[in-house]
């Protein structure tokens, strides 16, 4: 018999080599306003990914996402987790979404405040999903979704081991109307 999601075990807090990841939580909505605001010109890059990035950024809109965040978290629909480095600095945001339990099988998602770049902290972060996805949740399979364009995406998922599977051509369409392709990156369990 499968255990109901809701009655799973998964960790809200996990400690890497140099970040804190824990589940997005009521008042964190400033910080995240933050990250997004600098990093905005980057993620509206990828609209097709990232279509909450077209929204125009308030802290009420943070807010709104960090308390249904941290209620799908609860009832397992989707695990976001926020990441903050040694100094507490929200640095991350990576998220297991679209989640069926029955195979069990996940999307990883993920963006990095633009300060932040180029430090391994994206790839960190996302490694550490992974992990918990196949050690802890017991996945079969975790897949992440790119925008051909995006190579800085790309080269996380092939930095923590995932591999291309193919892309779909044609699948996106960006504001201005133009049709972009999507990689589907992914690992299955052994």
């Amino acid at each position: 018999m499968q255990v109901p999601p809701i009655l799973r075990n998964v960790p809200s807090e996990l400690k890497t080599r140099n970040l804190t990841l824990r589940c997005p939580r009521e008042g964190d909505g400033t910080v995240v306003f933050d990250a997004v605001l600098e990093t905005l010109d980057d993620l509206r890059k990828w609209p097709a990914s990232l279509p909450w990035s077209l929204i125009e950024p308030s802290i009420e809109e943070s807010e709104k996402f960090c308390r249904t965040a941290q209620a799908q978290f609860i009832n397992r629909t989707s695990l976001s987790y926020l990441a903050f480095d040694s100094a507490g600095k929200l640095v991350a945001s990576v998220g297991l979404h679209d989640i069926n339990w029955k195979v069990p099988k996940f999307e990883l998602g993920f963006w990095c405040r633009s300060s932040s770049h180029r430090k391994g902290v994206a790839s960190e972060s996302a490694e550490a999903l992974l992990k918990l996805a196949f050690h802890e949740l017991n996945a079969r399979r975790v897949e992440a979704l790119s925008d051909e364009m995006n190579l800085a995406s790309r080269g996380v998922c092939e930095r923590i081991g995932m591999q291309l599977e193919g892309i779909m051509r044609s699948e996106r369409v960006t504001p201005d109307g133009e049709l972009g392709n999507t990689c589907i990156y992914a690992c299955i369990a052994p």
